[in-house]
């Protein structure tokens, strides 16, 4: 019994030292031999990470108005294995559909999606209506979430809803469709499409951060764990140089054309020809960035940089300055206009009035955009090489290196006599519109070919530093003269009210060159006598140029009647005139009062008790220039008054504070009347000489206080009396004189030059403009319609 009894205690014993052993065994195993193994996997289970999301980089315009942002958003996603365990699947489908505005068959195949064996999943996002939703919308499903939550409490069923709600970012375009095709796009996905968004994607996208700490079971942060900490780093910020004012004016402007003449797009660029800046870049028809799902691929497209074309006669500026430059062109010299056959060759080139109109001047044949005049100027006297030559130094054939995708080089054909012939008018050559742009801003400021470029500059966020675009010549075309000379002409075509084909572009007190353009289209390897490209390309001031923009129209109805001065010259004017109010530019003389000149004054708007951002509003919607008086936050008074008529160019007075708190505001270019009014409402006494408009200003103080401001007043430039005044007032001015309230009230303090007669297209031919060929040798075999068979040998 005993030795029973001693066996089985040692088997007991046995066993239970072997299994302490295994156990010691196991023990060291995991602790020793794979501690490191578990450590991490237990690090890992202890571990908490929140991903810190870095923001992509503003994009701006010159003057820092924000064009692309991110803003907070939320995306939803929802757990249909858990809502289906609780027994809340139609409750989360009805509150998910009614707060997110998303249609049912959605939201009900996000919280019923089920695996291929059958199992709900377990994580669901609801892309379609619950993604990047602004906070409002998701505030209300924060409620809904609450209400469903309490309900599950109660039935004592947990309290997750199985509704989840992430806070990210989204990308947002505060000015909506405002320069969309160049802005471009960023999709739900942070995907960068087209535009400036795709160009510097790299640049303006951020790095994301990281902030990883050890957690016990209720996720609270260990104090003694670990951290690892990453900060994100934001994208770059952009400022282009485009300025959203003048943005505007261009496509108010192109909205007018496209619902006067219904064309299939209208585009327009607009850069300061100094520097290459480029100050507005549109196409419409457009869309808003900010729904770009809603919108056809074709209005994203950004024709400025990526269609070819035919220029017609605007591409006959490159052919002057280049006749002007070998000396080959005498604006006095006479030729026969009409026609005119080609050498060696059996085909004739005919003016767009086939009779011609006899023998004129080359610089009449500059207005009257005679084809005739060029192809004399080109083929016969710059030949064929130095034609050439000259189109290659202006940039035409390659890329200008603008910084936006998908820009199209073009080409230009001197196979044969007839392409050499038409190339001088601008038909047979392909070219992009940014080249139009570069080519005439050397034209304009003086001869150098600049890199048209939009981006103003580049900032780090972390380290503020800024990368600023230096203007950059990339060669000298022409000489400063014969820039100087060329322009007198150009201006010609404009001011000539006659038989200038740009005279819809005059604007009254300021200098404007430019030249317009009727090409048809190509249809199927013929040119079509009803479908054409219009367009006008011009700059101002000729003496001191500020901005050169060129409109192009494709195919507006009408074609063979609305021709590129009666389509977008109009347009040119009304957009280069609010400009150069926008940037300051005083006109070269004051326009005089004229009853015919009446249409081109504007009515001053009511702007009184209004607060000054909205006062600033209103004038800036209409061009007006103005300055504002005081420091208060409301219009106390204006001037001149509300529903007075006044020239675009005319200053308005915003006054924002009592008259013995107002300092003495710039009265240069006002006229007498309003100089009394404006020194008289701030308790200042005005002593003017001379009459017309105040040229200079003095201020100086009585022994009382009170103030005295002496103006010397001149007559418009140009006037009969200019000359007689300047002569009589002298340098200085006569202390003593004071003169009253009716003195010398100029005449014409706002006007502009009689409406100009329509013209129906001053180029009757040349090429395509809409079909966005990536091919430079497109349309090689097409036929010159403003080339015809003479019959002859």
């Amino acid at each position: 019994m005993n030795k029973r009894i001693k066996l089985r205690t040692l088997l007991f014993g046995g066993v239970m030292t072997l299994l302490f052993l295994i156990l010691i065994g196991r023990i060291f195993y995991v602790q020793v031999v794979e501690g490191d193994f578990y450590y991490e996997k237990a690090k890992a289970r202890w571990s908490a990470a929140e991903k810190l999301t870095a923001k992509r980089g503003t994009i701006t315009d010159r003057n820092g108005n924000v064009l692309a942002m991110d803003t907070i958003a939320y995306n939803i996603s929802v757990n249909p294995k858990l809502i289906n365990e609780l027994g809340i699947t139609e409750e989360v489908i009805k509150g998910l559909q009614e707060t997110l505005g998303a249609s049912e068959s959605d939201v009900r195949k996000a919280v019923t999606a089920k695996k291929e064996n059958g199992e709900f999943y377990a994580h669901r996002e609801l892309r379609q209506g619950g993604w990047q939703i602004e906070k409002p919308v998701a505030d209300r499903l924060v409620l809904f979430r609450e209400e469903l939550k309490n309900e599950l409490i109660r039935k004592k069923l947990g309290y997750d809803t199985g509704i989840v709600i992430d806070e990210t970012l989204k990308r947002t375009y505060p000015q909506d469709n405002l320069a969309s095709q160049l802005v471009g796009y960023i999709t739900k996905e942070r995907e960068a499409k087209t535009g400036i968004e795709a160009y510097f994607d790299e640049q303006l996208t951020g790095t994301d951060g990281i902030f990883r700490y050890l957690k016990d079971g209720a996720r609270v942060q260990l104090s003694e764990g670990e951290v690892e900490y990453q900060q994100e780093k934001d994208g770059n910020n952009i400022a282009l140089t485009i300025d959203k004012d003048i943005q505007y004016y261009v496509e108010e402007a192109l909205r007018g054309i496209m619902e006067k003449y219904m064309p299939k797009s209208a585009t327009a660029i607009a850069a300061d020809p100094n520097t290459g800046e480029i100050l507005a870049m549109a196409n419409l028809p457009n869309y808003n960035p900010n729904e770009y799902w809603e919108t056809d691929y074709a209005n994203m497209f950004n024709h400025a940089v990526g269609s070819l074309y035919e220029p017609g006669s605007t591409f006959k500026i490159a052919t002057l300055a280049a006749a002007v430059e070998e000396g080959v062109f005498n604006p006095d010299e006479m030729y026969q206009s009409g026609r005119y056959k080609i050498p060696g060759d059996t085909h004739v080139v005919r003016d767009h009035n086939p009779d011609g109109w006899g023998t004129i001047s080359f610089l009449d044949g500059l207005k009257y955009s005679s084809n005739v005049a060029f192809v004399k100027l080109g083929m016969e006297r710059l030949g064929a090489e130095k034609m050439r030559e000259y189109y290659t130094k202006f940039g035409f054939g390659q890329k200008t290196g603008i910084e936006l995708t998908n820009e199209l080089t073009g080409s230009i054909r001197f196979q044969w006599n007839t392409e050499i012939a038409a190339a001088s008018f601008g038909q047979g050559v392909s070219v992009t519109a940014i080249q139009q742009i570069a080519a005439v801003a050397a034209v304009a400021n003086g001869g150098k070919l600049m890199v048209p470029h939009v981006i103003k500059s580049i900032t780090d966020p972390a380290t503020k530093t800024t990368t600023l675009t230096e203007p950059k010549v990339i060669r000298q075309v022409i000489s400063e003269e014969t820039s100087r000379k060329v322009g007198e002409y150009l201006e010609q075509v404009v001011s000539d009210q006659e038989i200038g084909t740009g005279k819809n572009a005059y604007i009254e007190g300021y200098r404007v060159a430019g030249k317009t353009g009727t090409a048809q289209k190509s249809i199927g390897g013929k040119y079509s006598e009803e479908k054409f490209m219009v367009s006008f390309i011009g700059y101002a001031p000729v003496d001191n140029p500020r901005i050169v923009l060129y409109i192009a129209v494709d195919e507006p109805k009408d074609g063979r009647y609305a021709g590129g001065g009666t389509v977008a010259a109009p347009a040119f004017k009304e957009i280069v005139l609010k400009s150069l109010r926008k940037m300051g530019v005083a006109p070269n003389w004051v326009p005089q009062e004229d009853a015919e000149t009446e249409e081109i004054k504007v009515v001053v708007p009511e702007v009184k008790e209004l607060k000054v951002a909205q006062a600033k509003e209103q004038l800036q919607a209409k061009a007006l220039a103005f300055e504002v008086i005081g420091d208060g936050e409301s219009v106390l008074a204006q001037i001149p008054s509300p529903g007075a008529y006044i020239h675009p160019t005319q200053r308005v007075y915003l006054i924002t504070e009592q008259k013995d708190k107002l300092p003495v505001p710039d009265l240069t270019g006002v006229s007498l009347r309003d100089a009394l009014e404006l020194t008289s409402l701030i308790g200042a006494k005005l002593i003017p000489e001379g009459s017309g408009y105040v040229v200079s200003q003095q201020v100086a103080e009585e022994k009382n206080g009170r103030r005295i401001v002496r103006v010397k007043l001149l007559p418009p430039t140009g006037s009969e009396l200019y000359d007689e005044a300047v002569a009589a007032i002298g340098d200085s001015f006569d202390s003593g004189a004071e003169a009253g309230a009716g003195d010398g009230e100029a005449a014409g303090e706002s006007a502009e030059g009689a409406n100009a007669d329509t013209d129906a297209g001053e180029n009757g031919g040349s090429g395509d403009a809409g079909d966005q060929s990536e091919s430079d040798d497109a349309g090689d075999s097409q036929p010159l319609t403003n080339i015809e068979h003479s019959g002859e040998n």
